[in-house]
């Protein structure tokens, strides 16, 4: 059987973004670290087969993406819809925000997390497909919708 979680081949790639995670992606682990957000362990900059997303909830199969302009270039979008599908058939849930929302709308974004992962404690069967929570398109692009509409922090 194949490994697919923190492969070892991928150590290397995993430590160094680690250590260089952008300032978004610094400002919303300061939130999601240390169990802050409904007692849940986030992994920061895990590896699940190729890919390597910014954090991790594996007790939901949850992803965090917090994505910067280099998102909006069609090489990048075309990437990270291939990563997604990936993700999702693998039954993890991908959530997408933009290093703005992270900026300007923190608590709406950590809310967001939150409120997520309460609907898929509550109800296992909307993890990780129903269109109720499936975005599979980052926020960032315009025209698109945005996922999740914030309640808190607008």
């Amino acid at each position: 059987m194949t490994k697919l979680y923190n492969k070892t081949s991928e150590m290397e790639k995993r430590r160094t973004l680690r250590n260089n995670l952008t300032p978004a992606e610094t400002k919303i682990w300061a939130k999601l670290r240390g169990r802050q957000v409904e007692n849940c362990k986030f992994r920061r900059q895990y590896s699940i087969g190729a890919f390597v997303v910014d954090f991790y909830l594996p007790e939901l199969k949850l992803a965090i993406e917090i994505d910067g302009e280099s998102h909006i270039q069609p090489r990048a979008m075309e990437y990270d819809q291939e990563r997604q599908l990936f993700l999702e058939a693998k039954g993890i849930r991908v959530m997408r925000f933009t290093n703005e929302q992270v900026y300007q709308k923190l608590d709406g974004v950590v809310e967001a997390i939150a409120q997520t992962i309460l609907q898929l404690r509550q109800s296992p069967s909307l993890h990780p497909t129903s269109p109720v929570l499936t975005h599979p398109n980052p926020p960032l692009y315009k025209g698109r919708e945005q996922f999740p509409p914030f309640t808190r922090g607008d």
